[in-house]
Protein backbone atom coordinates (compact mmCIF):
# COMPACT_ATOMS: atom_id res chain seq x y z
CA UNK A 1 0.00 0.00 0.00
CA UNK A 2 1.06 3.66 -0.50
CA UNK A 3 0.30 6.60 1.23
CA UNK A 4 0.27 10.02 -0.06
CA UNK A 5 1.28 13.08 2.09
CA UNK A 6 1.05 16.80 1.07
CA UNK A 7 1.35 17.89 5.21
CA UNK A 8 2.83 17.11 7.55
CA UNK A 9 3.12 13.09 6.59
CA UNK A 10 6.14 14.73 4.51
CA UNK A 11 8.32 15.54 7.73
CA UNK A 12 7.08 13.32 10.21
CA UNK A 13 5.00 10.28 9.15
CA UNK A 14 4.96 9.14 12.49
CA UNK A 15 4.80 5.04 11.00
CA UNK A 16 7.12 2.36 10.15
CA UNK A 17 7.23 2.37 6.53
CA UNK A 18 9.40 0.32 3.81
CA UNK A 19 10.48 3.21 1.26
CA UNK A 20 9.27 6.80 0.04
CA UNK A 21 9.32 8.23 -3.40
CA UNK A 22 8.68 12.48 -3.52
CA UNK A 23 6.43 12.95 -6.70
CA UNK A 24 3.06 14.80 -7.47
CA UNK A 25 -0.47 14.20 -8.01
CA UNK A 26 -2.46 16.06 -10.79
CA UNK A 27 -5.71 17.36 -9.97
CA UNK A 28 -5.54 19.13 -6.70
CA UNK A 29 -4.53 22.01 -5.13
CA UNK A 30 -2.92 22.28 -1.40
CA UNK A 31 -4.52 25.13 0.76
CA UNK A 32 -4.50 26.21 4.35
CA UNK A 33 -8.41 25.51 4.35
CA UNK A 34 -8.90 23.13 7.11
CA UNK A 35 -8.99 23.95 10.65
CA UNK A 36 -7.52 21.86 13.40
CA UNK A 37 -8.22 21.86 17.22
CA UNK A 38 -5.74 19.35 18.03
CA UNK A 39 -2.75 19.12 17.09
CA UNK A 40 -1.70 22.55 15.89
CA UNK A 41 -4.54 24.70 17.44
CA UNK A 42 -7.05 24.71 20.16
CA UNK A 43 -10.59 25.05 20.31
CA UNK A 44 -10.37 28.44 21.44
CA UNK A 45 -7.97 29.39 18.50
CA UNK A 46 -8.33 26.78 15.83
CA UNK A 47 -4.64 26.66 13.79
CA UNK A 48 -4.66 26.34 9.78
CA UNK A 49 -3.79 23.03 8.16
CA UNK A 50 -3.33 21.93 4.42
CA UNK A 51 -5.78 20.21 2.76
CA UNK A 52 -6.51 19.52 -1.16
CA UNK A 53 -9.23 21.07 -3.65
CA UNK A 54 -10.21 19.15 -6.46
CA UNK A 55 -8.61 21.76 -9.31
CA UNK A 56 -8.82 20.65 -12.87
CA UNK A 57 -4.81 20.98 -14.27
CA UNK A 58 -3.36 21.74 -10.68
CA UNK A 59 -0.44 19.69 -9.73
CA UNK A 60 -0.04 18.88 -5.50
CA UNK A 61 3.79 17.74 -4.49
CA UNK A 62 4.66 15.47 -1.58
CA UNK A 63 5.90 12.36 -0.82
CA UNK A 64 4.22 8.52 -1.24
CA UNK A 65 5.56 6.10 1.84
CA UNK A 66 5.30 2.01 0.54
CA UNK A 67 4.08 0.10 3.79
CA UNK A 68 3.98 -3.93 3.57
CA UNK A 69 3.38 -6.25 5.43
CA UNK A 70 2.42 -5.77 9.07
CA UNK A 71 3.02 -2.28 8.50
CA UNK A 72 0.04 -1.70 6.79
CA UNK A 73 -2.82 -2.40 9.33
CA UNK A 74 -0.55 -0.51 12.32
CA UNK A 75 -0.13 2.52 9.69
CA UNK A 76 -3.73 2.45 8.82
CA UNK A 77 -4.56 2.34 11.99
CA UNK A 78 -2.01 5.20 13.16
CA UNK A 79 -3.44 7.54 10.47
CA UNK A 80 -6.97 6.90 10.90
CA UNK A 81 -6.58 8.25 14.22
CA UNK A 82 -4.56 11.05 13.43
CA UNK A 83 -6.33 12.15 10.05
CA UNK A 84 -9.89 11.00 10.02
CA UNK A 85 -10.82 11.12 13.67
CA UNK A 86 -9.15 13.71 15.43
CA UNK A 87 -8.21 15.69 11.80
CA UNK A 88 -11.46 15.45 9.90
CA UNK A 89 -10.27 14.22 6.94
CA UNK A 90 -11.45 11.23 4.57
CA UNK A 91 -9.89 8.74 2.21
CA UNK A 92 -9.45 8.86 -1.40
CA UNK A 93 -7.20 6.77 -3.73
CA UNK A 94 -5.29 9.06 -5.89
CA UNK A 95 -2.65 8.07 -9.13
CA UNK A 96 0.66 9.69 -7.69
CA UNK A 97 3.74 10.28 -10.32
CA UNK A 98 7.18 9.76 -8.76
CA UNK A 99 9.88 12.69 -9.53
CA UNK A 100 12.21 9.90 -10.60
CA UNK A 101 12.92 10.16 -14.41
CA UNK A 102 12.75 5.82 -14.68
CA UNK A 103 9.99 5.49 -12.85
CA UNK A 104 7.34 3.80 -14.89
CA UNK A 105 3.49 3.99 -14.48
CA UNK A 106 2.03 6.31 -11.72
CA UNK A 107 1.52 4.31 -8.68
CA UNK A 108 -2.14 4.03 -7.36
CA UNK A 109 -1.67 5.33 -3.48
CA UNK A 110 -4.05 6.33 -0.49
CA UNK A 111 -4.37 10.17 0.41
CA UNK A 112 -6.27 12.02 3.20
CA UNK A 113 -8.76 15.25 2.07
CA UNK A 114 -10.73 17.68 4.10
CA UNK A 115 -14.28 18.32 2.34
CA UNK A 116 -15.93 21.00 3.53
CA UNK A 117 -18.44 18.66 4.86
CA UNK A 118 -16.78 18.80 7.74
CA UNK A 119 -17.25 20.45 10.94
CA UNK A 120 -13.38 21.72 11.11
CA UNK A 121 -13.33 22.82 7.38
CA UNK A 122 -12.24 26.80 7.63
CA UNK A 123 -12.67 27.30 3.15
CA UNK A 124 -10.68 29.94 1.99
CA UNK A 125 -9.76 33.22 3.60
CA UNK A 126 -6.79 36.05 2.75
CA UNK A 127 -3.03 34.84 3.11
CA UNK A 128 -2.50 37.57 5.58
CA UNK A 129 -5.69 36.59 7.56
CA UNK A 130 -4.42 32.53 7.44
CA UNK A 131 -1.22 33.76 8.45
CA UNK A 132 -2.79 36.13 11.56
CA UNK A 133 -4.42 32.82 12.87
CA UNK A 134 -1.37 30.62 12.24
CA UNK A 135 0.37 32.81 14.65
CA UNK A 136 -1.42 32.57 17.75
CA UNK A 137 -2.33 28.87 17.46
CA UNK A 138 -0.17 25.70 19.04
CA UNK A 139 -1.59 22.30 19.42
CA UNK A 140 -0.59 18.78 20.84
CA UNK A 141 1.64 18.34 17.88
CA UNK A 142 3.38 21.93 18.53
CA UNK A 143 3.60 25.40 17.28
CA UNK A 144 0.97 26.70 13.93
CA UNK A 145 4.04 28.55 12.85
CA UNK A 146 6.16 25.11 12.36
CA UNK A 147 3.79 23.68 10.50
CA UNK A 148 3.95 26.55 8.01
CA UNK A 149 7.31 26.75 7.86
CA UNK A 150 8.47 22.83 8.11
CA UNK A 151 6.04 22.42 5.23
CA UNK A 152 7.58 25.69 3.26
CA UNK A 153 11.17 24.07 3.84
CA UNK A 154 10.46 20.81 2.97
CA UNK A 155 9.04 21.91 -0.42
CA UNK A 156 11.93 24.13 -1.08
CA UNK A 157 14.24 21.02 -0.11
CA UNK A 158 12.46 18.13 -1.95
CA UNK A 159 10.59 19.84 -4.34
CA UNK A 160 12.70 22.46 -5.61
CA UNK A 161 10.74 22.63 -8.96
CA UNK A 162 7.16 22.75 -7.58
CA UNK A 163 5.01 26.19 -7.81
CA UNK A 164 2.81 26.34 -4.94
CA UNK A 165 1.80 30.28 -4.17
CA UNK A 166 -0.40 29.59 -1.83
CA UNK A 167 1.94 27.94 0.38
CA UNK A 168 4.91 30.43 0.13
CA UNK A 169 2.24 33.41 0.18
CA UNK A 170 1.45 32.72 3.38
CA UNK A 171 4.84 31.98 4.83
CA UNK A 172 5.74 35.68 3.08
CA UNK A 173 2.65 37.16 4.83
CA UNK A 174 3.30 35.50 7.89
CA UNK A 175 7.41 36.74 7.79
CA UNK A 176 5.82 40.32 7.20
CA UNK A 177 3.99 40.27 10.56
CA UNK A 178 5.98 38.70 12.49
CA UNK A 179 8.39 41.45 13.08
CA UNK A 180 5.58 43.61 14.66
CA UNK A 181 4.34 41.20 16.95
CA UNK A 182 8.08 41.03 18.16
CA UNK A 183 8.80 44.35 18.32
CA UNK A 184 5.15 45.00 20.39
CA UNK A 185 6.34 42.22 22.56
CA UNK A 186 9.48 44.37 23.37
CA UNK A 187 7.98 47.40 23.95
CA UNK A 188 5.14 45.90 26.47
CA UNK A 189 8.57 44.12 28.09
CA UNK A 190 9.99 47.47 28.36
CA UNK A 191 7.10 49.35 30.26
Amino acid sequence: VWIFGYGSLGWRPGFEFTSRKVGFIRGYSRRFWQGDTFHRGSEKTPGRVVTLLEECGACTWGVAYEVRGEQIAASLEYLNMREAVLGGYDTKLVKFHPQEKDAEEPILALVYIATPQNPSYLGPASEEDIAAQIIVSSGCAGHNIEYLLRLADFMRYFCPQAEDKHLFSIEEALISILPCLYYTEESLEET
